[in-house]
């Protein structure tokens, strides 16, 4: 596990900061929350945060940021008057937004990319590459048990949300092969995917019994990205056969400690649900709007689903009336309980810190008129 800037970031640079500068976690149980038998004033961000989660009432909805912003577009707020050198977690409070520290972990950070060859290329062609560049990062699995304990104390008093999130078994293949070779390799090299997930959840596994002995975060994320603008991109036979067997190892000891599993995974992800509900994860993030993700109509027909994210990030910059149009078209599924407003992925550079201060300033009225 990596936090701060020394994380070896494999991923496209856009992506990079809400990495680089948050991460962390600390101990605490699910229990805490659930003790308190009635709201009682203010309640604290993590009493918010699970109480919305799980259909509870709440002084108001969680005003978050979940995924966070482009290097791009911090390098734009700088130039607008953003404070220099502010960490991710002192970023959202500055905005005066709720906050939560995201913990991944992933063996990816150990592999090394051939030189030359890009992220979309992946990192091998062939098993015995595997066994040279890939699996040696999959052998001794660890959590960083020094940094996972140096905000349990935040943690414990309810001011920070703790999310751990995990490479998925549709997303870690991907990386390992590249995009095209890993579309080729359910048919193609069968033996090696199903080699690679194995040693993946046994990883995972691993790391997640470490964890928990340091924290009880309150939700795990998969991160999967498996659909795109026109759904799932496998069948619902090759998730069965390639991801299923060991969401069903995972995801049982997850619910046990009371987290909540989700599954982060971009495009349309309307049909996915149910493959996802069979295997007992409860709700997925960011349901992005460009790839026609309707979050009334997941409600509609699954009505305990939990969600987070869905407010098309395209609009933020287009000025008030457009940020309160599509405020509008999420209120009544924010009244219905189990869903979270936030942008539906990074806000992109064409948005402005007025811009976003203005979203921050509507967001926090509209969690507030959900209740």
């Amino acid at each position: 596990m990596y936090t701060g800037a020394d994380c070896p970031y494999m991923f496209d640079k856009r992506r990079k900061t809400d990495i680089i500068i948050n991460i962390l976690a600390i101990p605490g149980d699910w229990r805490y929350d659930r003790n308190r038998k009635k709201m009682k004033g203010k309640m604290n961000n993590r009493e918010r945060f699970r109480a919305a989660m799980n259909f509870e009432k709440v002084d108001h909805l969680p005003a978050m940021e979940w995924i966070c912003w482009w290097d791009e577009t911090i390098e734009r707020w700088l130039k607008d008057g953003l404070p220099l050198g502010l960490s991710r977690e002192d970023t959202l409070r500055w905005f005066g937004l709720d906050v939560h520290e995201w913990v991944w972990i992933s063996p990816r950070w150990k592999v090394k990319r051939p030189e030359g060859r890009e992220r979309s290329e992946g990192v091998i062609e062939t098993e015995a590459e595997y066994d040279m560049l890939v699996a040696p990062a999959l052998e001794n699995p660890e959590v960083d048990r020094k940094q996972l304990s140096v905000i349990a104390e935040k943690h414990e008093k309810g001011e920070v949300v703790v999310q751990l999130q995990f490479d998925g078994f549709f997303w870690f293949p991907r990386e390992i092969f590249g995009v095209e070779r890993h579309l080729f390799a359910f048919f193609d090299q069968p033996e090696l995917m199903q080699r690679m997930n194995e040693d993946l959840c046994r990883y995972n596994l691993s790391c997640l019994e470490q964890a928990l002995e340091i924290l009880t975060p309150d939700m795990m994320t998969i991160a999967e990205d498996l659909s795109y603008n026109n759904g799932p991109m496998l069948s619902r036979e090759q998730f069965e056969q390639f991801i299923m067997p060991y969401y069903r190892k995972i995801v049982p000891i997850a619910k046990e400690r009371g987290i909540i599993p989700m599954v982060d995974t971009d495009g349309d992800v309307t049909d996915v649900v149910p493959w996802l509900q069979a295997v007992g994860i409860e709700g997925c993030l960011p349901l992005e709007r460009m790839a026609g993700v309707d979050v009334a109509e997941l409600r509609r027909r699954h009505p305990k689903w939990k969600m987070i994210g869905g407010f098309d990030k395209t609009v933020m910059h287009l000025g008030e009336g457009a940020i309160r149009k599509e405020f509008e078209r999420l209120l009544p599924v924010m009244r219905s309980g189990g869903y979270i407003p936030t942008t539906d992925h990074q806000t992109p550079p064409a948005v402005s810190l007025d811009n976003f201060r203005e979203y921050v300033s509507i967001l926090k009225e509209y969690c507030g008129k959900a209740v």
